[in-house]
């Protein structure tokens, strides 16, 4: 799998979902007998923000994608090769087909078909550790970026900040470019977290050595949307 088809999987799960954020808003109510805000300024704009950008692009985001990719490469080359063992099969069979008797037919055909459901197997298992590990660093990242946005929103008089990694979950049609602030919360979470800093490892799969990464082979079913598109 190339870097472009890492980063639209990743960025496939939504952080709506994940964290509970479609809008973001600096005048939620207080809890029932806080006390009162010091009186100031009233917050008053509005800005928007792709999350999932986000994470993909600060500096930590890119240091996490590369560590990933590098860790799932071996399962993609062993993937690869079942994949290619299974097509070797068919063509052999497809080729050979009209010199071979039935019961060489039937006894070829049930050894392609149980190489074939070993191989999606392995494929599934090896998306769901993917997919386990993938959400690791946007859950790690994601936390920590909120917590940025919110100081951020808090320091630029940002009433509202909507997200829109999601159009499903935050369905903004029309927004001008002053209102993007996603440029922004990146310089500010990268200057808060250098890309230098030591990330907690993403835990190995039990009993495995190395880590693995589903390959991208025909017969893998699609599990990336599209990223968003950016207002």
């Amino acid at each position: 799998m190339n870097l472009a088809k890492f980063r639209n999987l990743a960025l496939g799960v939504g952080l709506a979902a994940a964290f509970g954020l479609s809008a973001f808003a600096q005048g939620a109510a207080a809890p029932a007998g806080a006390p009162a805000a010091p009186a100031g300024p009233v917050p008053t704009k509005i800005g928007v923000v792709n999350i999932q950008q986000a994470i993909s692009e600060s500096a930590e985001g890119k240091k996490e994608i590369d560590a990933l990719q590098k860790r799932f490469d071996p399962k993609q080359a062993e993937l690869k090769g079942l994949s290619d063992d299974v097509e070797s099969l068919k063509k052999q069979y497809q080729a050979q087909a009209d010199k071979l008797s039935d019961e060489e037919k039937s006894s070829r055909a049930k050894a392609i078909d149980t190489k074939q459901k070993s191989f999606q197997r392995t494929l599934e298992d090896a998306q769901a550790e993917f997919q386990s590990a993938q959400q690791d660093v946007i859950n790690r990242i994601g936390a920590k970026m909120l917590a940025v946005l919110e100081k951020y929103a808090a320091a630029n008089n940002y009433a509202v900040v909507l997200d829109v990694s999601n159009p499903q979950t935050s369905p903004v049609l029309f927004a001008t470019q002053g209102t993007v602030i996603t440029k922004d919360l990146v310089d500010a979470y990268d200057k808060e977290n250098p890309a230098g800093a030591t990330a907690a490892p993403a835990p190995k799969p039990a009993g495995a050595g190395t880590a693995t990464r589903p390959a991208t082979t025909p017969a893998r079913p699609a599990t990336a949307s599209p990223t968003p598109k950016k207002p």
